[in-house]
C-alpha cells in the first residue's frame, strides 16, 4: 500500500474540505461573498482574474495592514542610519576637520532619509509577501482543479472553507442559495 493512499491510518494528516463556488459576473461573485458571510462561514476567499472593487469589504478584510509595517521599517531605518552615522562620527572616531562637530545633523539627513526609504520600502515587499499573503503557497488543494484555471483568465470563483467536522452539503446548499452557477467539492490529498 502506497503512504499518500492511506488518509489517517498511521500519521496525522487531516484532509482540509473545501466549496468552490463559480459565478457568472464579477458582481454576483462580489454579492454572493456578503451573503454567504452573512450566512456565518468565516474561512472564505475569492479568486478573480482582476481586482473587484468592494470584495475586500465583502469578505471583512478591515484596514489593510501594510501602512504600520512600513512605517515601522522607516523609523527603523532613520534609527539605525542616524545612530550609526553618530557613533561612527562621535564615539568610534571622530576626526576634527577645520574645528566642525562631530555631530551635525543637516550632514545625516541625506543617509538617513534614504535608509528610511530603503527600510521603508523593503519592509512592504516583505511584509506583504511573507507576513500578508502567506506567500510562498505552492499548494492548494484548488489547485487540482481543471475548472479552476479559469480563474485566471475568465472566471469567478469564491471559495469556503468547511471547518472539520462541519457539514459539506450545507455549505454546498449556501453556495447553490446565493446564486452559484457551479459549486465543487474538493478534498485535500495528502501532502
Amino acid at each position: 500500500m502506497s503512504a499518500g493512499a492511506d488518509h489517517g491510518h498511521g500519521s496525522d494528516f487531516v484532509p482540509r474540505r473545501f466549496v468552490l463556488a463559480q459565478f457568472g459576473t464579477s458582481d454576483a461573485l462580489l454579492e454572493g461573498t456578503r451573503r454567504i458571510r452573512e450566512k456565518g462561514h468565516k474561512k472564505i476567499d475569492t479568486h478573480s482574474p482582476y481586482p473587484i472593487h468592494g470584495l475586500e469589504e465583502a469578505l471583512g478584510l478591515g484596514r489593510p495592514k501594510i501602512p504600520a509595517i512600513v512605517l515601522m521599517g522607516a523609523i527603523a531605518g532613520v534609527c539605525a542610519a542616524y545612530s550609526m552615522m553618530y557613533y561612527m562620527n562621535v564615539v568610534d572616531f571622530p576626526i576634527n576637520v577645520a574645528n566642525r562637530p562631530g555631530h551635525s545633523m543637516p550632514a545625516f539627513i541625506p543617509i538617513t532619509f534614504e535608509l528610511a526609504v530603503l527600510l521603508g520600502g523593503s519592509s512592504s515587499f516583505f511584509g506583504l509577501l511573507i507576513g500578508l499573503l502567506g506567500f510562498p503557497e505552492p499548494y492548494h488543494p484548488l489547485f487540482e482543479l481543471d475548472s479552476f484555471k479559469k480563474a485566471a483568465i475568465d472566471g469567478f470563483f469564491l471559495s469556503i472553507e468547511v471547518p472539520q467536522g462541519g457539514n459539506q452539503d450545507g455549505v454546498i446548499a449556501d453556495a447553490r442559495q446565493v446564486g452559484a452557477l457551479n459549486v465543487e467539492a474538493v478534498e485535500e490529498s495528502e501532502r
